[in-house]
């Protein structure tokens, strides 16, 4: 049973994905009294750029072609790691913790590279500015999922029973729970709270990032790919949404986990808060704006520093130093 359901978490992922922009895009018309989009436009949008041709210009190399495929095939390896419900991931071992995250930034590497590749200055600087915020951004993300890392061998070893498999994504999943919230609600919600920035930061998002400007002085991902058409496009905004999604599995899965004991309900419930996840982002976009630049570093510092202090923090009773 376990093995189906890790198998339908991975269908439910590659399918589902694109309905997460649907409910944000919804949300936010909600709140400006608007209809909204088809729930199904997404994936439209896609299937129509799947069907049309791709122009490259003289002055690309391989690079450029190859990003928007290297850079899907990067978050799908990386949705791999991620256990979703009451089911373990698709690939687990000790240390995949690491290499989740080392697969996300090899996905953000080759769309860096395809903008550079095109020699525009337009798209470097949107280039200079995604790694300038992916560099406060990964750190954040993995101080924060050895922080949860902490907590639990700190509670399993107060409980008398060994924890070994702390790198581990499936590892995590598997021993939170949310009575953990009561051993260390302080720090996990230091680390919800970071995360929850890393996602909008991550996903290129409001406040860090707007997916629908076309200012140039406040582009920053959607810069990178205005020289992709056709399915190189598709490619691009299948992996954004699938991104989400991968993102979103491990705030929900290992920060506020939901256990009935049952499976197949487990995973339900974490289809269900998977579109909560999106609602939340929508209801975000929908009621601030984008910040003003040099604020961006700010708020990823302080998603940092949450972290950082989450996993520096010793509960009554805690046995690690």
């Amino acid at each position: 049973m376990s093995t189906f359901l890790t198998g339908l978490h991975l269908i439910v992922a590659l399918v589902g994905a694109p309905f997460l922009l649907s409910v944000i895009n919804r949300t936010k018309a909600r709140f400006a009294g608007r209809v909204g989009q088809p729930w199904l436009q997404p994936y439209f949008d896609i299937w129509k750029l799947l069907h049309k041709g791709a122009v490259y210009s003289h002055t690309t190399t391989w690079i450029f072609r190859a990003g928007p495929m290297i850079s899907l095939a990067g978050v799908i390896v990386a949705l791999l790691f991620v256990p979703f419900g009451g089911a373990p991931a698709v690939v687990s071992f000790q240390g995949d913790l690491i290499l989740f995250v080392y697969f996300l930034g090899i996905a953000r590497l080759f769309t860096v590279l395809a903008a550079l590749d095109t020699g525009s200055a337009f798209e470097g600087m949107g280039a200079s500015r995604e790694v300038w915020i992916s560099a406060l951004a990964e750190p954040a993300l993995m101080l924060g999922l050895a922080a949860v890392a902490r907590e639990l061998v700190q509670a399993t070893k107060l409980n008398g029973e060994p924890f070994l498999n702390f790198l581990s994504l499936s590892g995590l999943h598997l021993h939170m729970t949310s009575g953990m919230w009561v051993l260390g609600g302080p720090a996990l919600a230091m680390v919800f709270i970071s995360l929850g920035i890393v996602v909008l930061a991550e996903c290129s998002r409001i406040p860090v990032d707007d997916p629908t400007t076309h200012l140039e002085l406040t582009m920053v991902h959607e810069v990178m790919v205005l020289d992709h058409g056709g399915p190189d496009f598709a490619f691009i905004l299948y992996g954004a949404a699938l991104k989400m999604w991968t993102l979103g599995s491990v705030l929900v899965g290992i920060i506020l986990p939901i256990r009935t004991g049952v499976l197949f309900v487990d995973t339900l419930v974490a289809v269900a808060a998977m579109f909560c996840v999106a609602l939340a982002i929508g209801i975000v976009e929908a009621t601030m704006a984008r910040l003003r630049m040099p604020r961006i570093p700010q708020l990823l510092v302080g998603a940092l520093s949450l972290a950082a202090l989450a996993l520096m923090l010793d509960r009554p009773g805690g046995l690690l130093p």
